[in-house]
């Protein structure tokens, strides 16, 4: 609605008020509907609409300012009209608490303002421009994050200074603050000062605004079960908004992704110190220093850094990736390298190569393939990382026009079916964007001042953003949805192209008819087309994959269990359950990566609704953050290295300060001294316990042993170790079936599967191959698979399952065909059937697809009899790979060499069938020939060229 009045106003600019006609107003009205409707049914902000996200009222807050600073302009010369400016501030600030991409409308606000109040030239817009930056880097860069800075200073010096309570150096600077903000406004208003006065109820609405993230202070002191960074105070709300767990990232000046660290002057130049982390401490009534962070921020050599620096990652993936986006080559500078001890050549990339990944990743593959997503066409929802031919196949523009379309994808003849059958591939045939370069055109020509607003607003929400971000290679999801506010300023010119098209032909053509005409013609040829193509992979109903998985991640776990997770995927759906739905609030779920905080570990170590705390013996002074935060791996000498030791011997080692040693001349320090572990096992009280059923009795084991690979310990393993210690088996302990093997701390050997969750138990099974962890609970598994878990849409092919949802598929079909094969190792081969038969009805249908993850399906049903299903099975694989075999023969020797990996694996694929179907139907010699032959010819075809 905001955007249909803006466009409303801004057409109004085309044509002079004595030409208002019938069909002017017609093709007003047609421009409105037109652009907000595009808007409306655009692929990132449809999107966003339905996110349980941030991104929905940002872009409505975006859209509520930009058109505040209209209506002002249309009443700019009646009495009070500054309420409107002021009413702009008032929402910036309260737009703080949502996402800081409101701000980013300000420049376009300021022109606004500026074209009103005074008569354009060259000197005065350059003086708007630098006026409009200032005011976005003051809000960004010293309100938002030094008000709360200061208040953080207020309070050392109150209470450590002058030895006040608590939040009285925050009371007294908001007093402060409100003091000299309360003279301000009656002073200028007192004395007559129009503008001093707007200015300081415009600052003081905005702090307003921005108060409401007392909001997040208010909850924190609550003491809420989930209370991320605990910011009760000012000195930690200041960590939170700084987002200091993400990092940061260099901007106008930094360093490369091989910047070696400065060793110039030594060790002692190779890191600086960062700010001291401060706690309140109820025993001394003081904040006091949990870690000064000395040297703990790198000092990179000042002749590898550079202006403007692009490619700073130093993670492996991400150098291999800068090197193959920026066709880097580098510049060799000679280096005495402190930390290897030898002078080395190092390849600097060099400016050219720094600007070249910057156009052809940031801001091509980052913002303007995003933009072609919106207004041209895309190829599908799976996530692109394009670093090379291979990566044809990913999350590419793709316009329905099959001759353009080949220019840039290769040849598209036998594209394969499963990426055809992608619901998220929308053609838009680029006439949404042809439409607002018209659009532009007109608006460019007709109303130069207001084309140049909506070009700033173009420009700080899409450019400028690529700019700022400074995103490195593989990031972990598609970023469009932080573009969004350039997408809306391109529909407010694909609605003027109604009007401009209209100004343009009116002397031709009846009025009325013309207005009409160009409103039915481009409202089919952008929002009704991009509606159409867009429905069937935005439309969410009755799908529910995430509450149900959650859900099923909960029910896999008895009565008060500790469930491990790994990540927000993992962790936030199974919060929502519990905090929302009241589900199975009974088990702790404990993620591993924010184990490494003290504020989450105190969260965790305190009840929380039905679940009792987790089972550890250390106090907060012993896991404070800057304490214990990693420990090296440093064996005891006097300590038998082959022996196990009790976990709970070393806990108290490693908690006890009178034990700490110096490594490498340094500080003593708390470390592991050594590498093997063992829990003792009362067999008796598992089999009371149900742990373990009396049936399996003569498996326990008298003792749990497992060993600690690498050199050091991070917090939250320590923290494992300490439950491991004390949880003395009388909770369920269980591992997320989505973690990596890393995660599991080399327990699993003892692992027992009872569904999408790994059980902790006292009966060894080495692990027998991918993803084989431990034994399976044949019994709970049948139970909850077949009759207790829902799959909230899976099971219905005429739901689309976007890439997020594609994901967990193989998770469901791994986790099924684990149950089978342990249930034919029993003998219950009908029973394996059956467990079949339910992953084929949830998991392998049209909406997936059919690739290598459904091959153990197929031996499973060879294996117990079921031969015609799962010889259907195979040919789907079959069918599937030689698809996309035909469509990697079709392509350029060149574009070949990017797939060759892809053919290999096509081809493996093939050739296991084979193999498969003489191990479990050996007498089906005619079965083998086919795929034997279907495999040949392919590597008679590839010979030679992958």
């Amino acid at each position: 609605l905001f955007l249909f009045w803006t466009i409303t106003y801004l057409a109004k600019k085309f044509v002079k008020e004595e030409e208002m006609t019938t069909g002017s107003m017609i093709a007003i009205l047609g421009s409105s509907l037109l652009g907000s409707l595009t808007f409306t049914f655009s692929d990132t902000f449809w999107f966003s609409a339905v996110e349980g996200e941030v991104y929905g009222m940002s872009s409505f807050m975006t859209a509520l300012v930009f058109w505040a600073i209209l209506k002002w302009e249309s009443i700019a010369d009646e009495p009070h009209s500054n309420r409107w400016i002021i009413f702009i501030w008032f929402i910036v600030g309260i737009s703080i608490g949502v996402h800081l991409l409101n701000l980013l409308a300000i420049p376009a606000i300021i022109f606004v303002y500026y074209f009103k109040k005074y008569k354009p030239t060259g000197k005065g817009m350059a003086i708007a421009l630098i006026t409009s930056i200032g005011i976005l880097g003051f809000v960004q860069m010293v309100l938002i994050p030094q008000i709360i800075n200061i208040a953080a200073k207020f309070e050392l010096l109150f209470t450590n200074g002058l030895g006040m309570p608590f939040n009285t150096g925050a009371t007294v600077l908001g007093l402060v603050i409100l003091g000299g903000v309360s003279y301000a406004l009656y002073y200028t208003q007192k004395n007559n000062k129009v503008l001093a006065n707007t200015l300081t109820l415009s600052f003081t609405v905005l702090l307003i605004g921005y108060m409401t993230f007392g909001v997040i202070i208010i909850r924190s002191n609550a003491n809420p079960p989930i209370d991320e960074n605990n910011p009760e105070n000012m000195v930690n709300l200041l960590s939170y908004l700084n987002r200091d767990q993400y990092g940061s990232s260099p901007l106008a000046y930094g360093y490369f992704f091989d910047s070696p660290l400065n060793s110039k002057n030594g060790s002692a130049g190779m890191y600086k110190d960062g700010s001291p982390v401060y706690y309140p401490s109820v025993k001394t009534g003081k904040y006091e220093v949990a870690d000064e962070r000395k040297n703990s921020l790198p000092n990179y050599a000042s002749e590898f850094n550079t202006i403007f620096p692009r490619m700073w990652s130093s993670k492996a993936n991400h150098k291999s990736a800068y090197k193959t986006w920026s066709g880097f080559k580098g510049k060799p500078i000679k280096y005495n390298n402190l930390q290897t001890g030898k002078s080395e050549i190092i390849k600097k990339p060099t400016f050219g190569e720094n600007i070249t990944y910057f156009v052809n990743y940031q801001l091509w593959w980052m913002w303007g393939r995003y933009f072609a997503w919106n207004f041209i066409g895309r190829q599908n929802d799976v996530q692109g990382h394009h670093i090379d031919a291979g990566g044809l196949t990913n999350g590419n523009v793709m316009s329905g026009i099959t001759p353009i379309d080949e220019m840039f994808l290769g040849n598209l003849d036998n594209y394969p079916e499963d990426l055809s059958k992608n619901k998220a591939m929308n053609f838009y045939y680029f006439l949404p964007f042809i439409i607002g370069l018209i659009g532009l055109f007109f608006q460019s020509k007709f109303d130069q001042n207001n084309a140049l607003v909506i070009f700033l607003l173009f420009l700080f929400t899409g450019i400028a953003i690529a700019v700022f971000l400074n995103m490195y290679p593989y990031q972990p999801r598609e970023r469009d949805y932080a573009f969004v506010g350039s997408f809306y300023a391109f529909a407010i010119w694909i609605g003027l192209a109604v009007i401009g098209i209209y100004r343009a032909l009116r002397d031709k053509v009846s009025g009325p008819m013309l207005a009409g005409g160009i409103t039915v013609i481009t409202i089919l040829a952008a929002p009704v087309l991009m509606a159409t193509q867009n429905w069937d992979d935005h439309d969410r109903s009755d799908r529910y994959t995430a509450r149900e998985i959650a859900r099923n991640y909960l029910e896999s776990c008895d009565q008060n269990a500790i469930l491990f997770t790994n990540g927000d995927n993992d962790t936030f759906p199974l919060w929502y359950l519990q905090e929302v739905e009241g589900v199975r609030t009974d088990v702790r779920v404990v993620n591993l990566m924010l184990l490494n905080t003290d504020w989450y570990i105190d969260q965790m170590a305190r009840k929380a609704y039905d679940g009792e705390a987790i089972p550890i013996s250390m106090t907060k002074d012993m896991y404070r953050q800057g304490t214990r935060d990693f420990m090296h791996v440093y064996p005891d000498k006097r300590l038998d290295q082959d022996a196990y030791y009790n976990v709970r011997d070393i806990v108290n080692y490693i908690t006890d300060d009178s034990k700490k040693v110096s490594i490498n001349q340094g500080t003593n320090v708390n470390v592991i001294p050594v590498r093997k572990f063992k829990i003792k096992v009362d067999k008796q009280k598992l089999i009371d316990n149900g742990t373990v059923s009396a049936a399996d009795a003569d498996k326990i084991v008298s003792e749990i042993k497992w060993d600690i690979k690498g050199n050091y310990v991070m917090k939250n393993h320590l923290v494992v170790l300490d439950m491991l210690a004390h949880f003395n088996w009388d909770r369920p302990i269980y591992f997320s079936i989505t973690m990596g093997k890393d995660s599991f701390y080399g327990l699993s050997d003892y692992f027992q599967q009872e569904g999408f969750a790994y059980r902790l138990v006292p009966i060894k099974t080495p692990t027998a191959g991918y993803r084989d962890f431990g034994t399976v609970n044949t019994d709970k598994m049948y139970e909850r698979l077949m009759n207790q878990f829902n799959w909230g849409g899976y099971e219905n092919p005429e739901l689309w399952m976007d890439e997020n949802n594609q994901r967990f598929i193989t998770n469901i079909r791994f986790t099924f065909v684990r149950l089978a094969e342990a249930l034919i190792k029993e003998g219950k081969n009908e029973k394996a059937k059956e467990v079949l038969d339910r992953v084929v009805e949830v998991a392998v249908h049209k909406n997936f697809s059919y690739n290598g993850s459904i091959m153990p399906i197929a031996e499973s049903y060879l294996r117990v009899g079921a031969t015609e299903e799962g010889l259907n099975v195979l040919r789907l694989m079959v069918e599937n790979e030689r698809q996309y075999l035909d469509y990697y023969a079709d392509q350029s020797r060149e574009d070949l060499k990017g797939f060759g990996q892809k053919v290999r694996q096509s081809l493996g694929l093939i050739g296991q069938t084979t193999m498969m179907v003489s191990q479990n139907f050996p007498q089906s010699q005619e079965v083998q020939d086919e795929f034997n032959a279907i495999y040949q010819e392919y590597a008679e075809l590839f010979q030679g060229l992958i």
